[in-house]
């Protein structure tokens, strides 16, 4: 048989439910018939709930105590980025390229620190620079892609940014990205963005994919990550798919009410605290990674305009899926969508992301299609983005050049019999992000869900069974003892090769 192409796609904060097969009310065509064409894990979780660790996490197969990028702001060791699955896939023969957003270093760094992603060493790399980058020989990216933070100028950012500025409007293009076209009731970070959809970084990151796939590589097989960075706020999506769903016809969420009650202390504690660190990384932590209780008008606007942020994405998938059937490729490759995370959403009156481990947070879609992948299957076994390395090398006949935390999901795809226990997620939380410093470890099994913190002993027992919009924490209640035992004796089955805490050197 020969050995299939690889393409992982993923979003960034994208919700494991938010798709139309899901039930909710978004536009999600072709990622729901990649869903009905393949097999959807629906207990998949991501390994950290923040975007460096999670995604280092994926590329190398290790919860995040392990490669050391414990949260964000510390870069990914090269000597372990380079052993993740890409580097393992181009030993075994394959090519291995990377589209869009990586954030496998930092972008806002205290000093130059000589990475690609570095916007203050982003102008040491030329024009004709694509790569070799931590496995993947080629490779274009943007920096940052959110545009909280405008697109770097030209000689700093890299393929998106000077793609970007090229025709010499760059700033004509900023001024439309910032620009809100519609009301949208002053909800938090919120706007209908001018900005023509041909500019857009998902649209660019579609582009470069499709470009590639057609007409620059070789004749091997091929193992390629597209990452688009969003849904990830601010909420801005342009014109017209930020009016594509009505706020009026949104599905809220059923507990959308902020309350600390029976709670751990820090679920407060976190909002509310004096971030550490230099005054204006502080001020931006305040201003860009915290949102204040919105009306449930507001929460309608800011939905929909993260639905529009998704049926774009979707949109660019069809796109992909498209250049795959026309390229003759795919019969022949295994397709995959995910996320590094979620988001809040409004869940329990949060937004965003932190260290509330709430299953719009954790938990994240996984789809996967291809050769020997049965159509429309459901698996349900607790797994994690962990996962995806060892099932490369299981269907690209790789062999992992480091330790893997994860493993194959190919028995649980092609078989009825496999089971899965449970999964970890893990988060060494430095108070420059909230105030508070956490050392947070979660498991997810079928039924329930577990976190404590290993500084206070303080935690949180969902029964997810029960209980799907954890309201009732049953960590302190002796009747559920035991299964607290258990649970915490799942986290103390991981391996024994955490590395030491380590030192920021910026803020994201």
């Amino acid at each position: 048989m020969t050995r299939p192409n690889i393409l992982l796609i993923s979003g960034d904060q994208h919700r494991a439910d938010c798709f139309g097969f899901e039930g909710r009310k978004i536009k999600t065509p072709h990622l729901d018939q990649l869903a009905a064409d393949g097999t959807h894990f629906s207990n998949c979780i991501t390994p950290t709930v923040v975007c460096q660790p999670a995604r280092a996490s994926i590329l190398t197969g290790q919860l995040c105590r392990t490669h050391g990028v414990h949260d964000n702001g510390i870069d990914l060791d090269p000597a372990v980025g380079e052993k993740g699955f890409a580097g393992s896939m181009a030993t075994a023969g394959y090519e291995t390229a990377f589209f869009g957003k990586a954030h496998f270093s930092t972008y806002h760094t205290f000093e130059a620190t000589g990475t690609p992603e570095c916007l203050k060493s982003s102008a040491n790399y030329p024009d004709t620079w694509f790569g070799p980058y931590m496995g993947f020989n080629h490779v274009e990216m943007m920096l940052v892609g959110h545009n909280w933070f405008l697109p770097e100028k030209p000689p700093h950012g890299q393929h998106y940014e000077r793609w970007f500025y090229a025709d010499g409007r760059g700033d004509e293009k900023n001024a439309l990205y910032r620009q809100n076209a519609g009301e949208t009731k002053e909800a938090a970070q919120t706007w209908h963005s001018k900005l023509p959809v041909a500019w857009h970084n998902s649209t660019w990151t579609a582009d470069r994919t499709i470009e590639w796939l057609k007409h620059g590589r070789s004749e091997d097989p091929f193992c390629t990550w597209v990452s688009f960075p969003d849904p990830h706020h601010p909420f801005d999506a342009p014109e017209p798919w930020s009016r594509l769903h009505d706020p009026a016809d949104i599905d809220l969420p059923k507990n959308r009410t902020r309350t600390f009650k029976g709670r751990p202390w820090w679920h407060e504690q976190v909002l509310t605290a004096e971030p550490t660190g230099d005054k204006k990384g502080a001020e931006i932590r305040k201003a860009y990674s915290r949102i204040s209780e919105q009306s449930d008008e507001q929460l309608r606007e800011i939905i929909a305009n993260t639905y529009g942020q998704i049926a774009l994405i979707d949109h660019n998938v069809g796109r992909i899926l498209i250049a795959l059937e026309e390229a003759g490729l795919a019969e022949n490759t295994i397709v995959i969508y995910i996320s590094d995370h979620g988001d809040w959403l409004g869940d329990h009156g949060l937004i965003l992301k932190g260290p509330m481990h709430y299953d719009g947070l954790l938990r994240v879609p996984m789809i996967m299609r291809g050769p020997g992948i049965p159509k429309g299957k459901k698996v349900d076994e607790p797994v994690s983005t962990l996962d995806l390395g060892a099932t490369f090398f299981d269907y690209g006949e790789a062999t992992a050049l480091q330790t893997q935390h994860g493993a194959s999901l190919r028995p649980l795809i092609e078989t009825e019999t496999a089971v899965r226990d449970f999964a970890l997620n893990e988060w060494e939380l430095m108070p420059t992000r909230t105030g508070v410093g956490l050392s947070l470890r979660t498991v997810r099994t079928k039924t329930h869900k577990l976190t404590i913190d290993l500084q206070s002993g303080a935690g949180e027992l969902y029964d997810m069974a029960a209980d799907p919009d954890e309201t009732v924490n049953l960590f302190d209640d002796p009747e559920h003892a035991d299964l607290r035992a258990r649970l915490i004796g799942y986290i103390e089955s991981r391996p024994d090769d955490a590395g030491p805490i380590r030192t920021q050197v910026g803020m994201a």
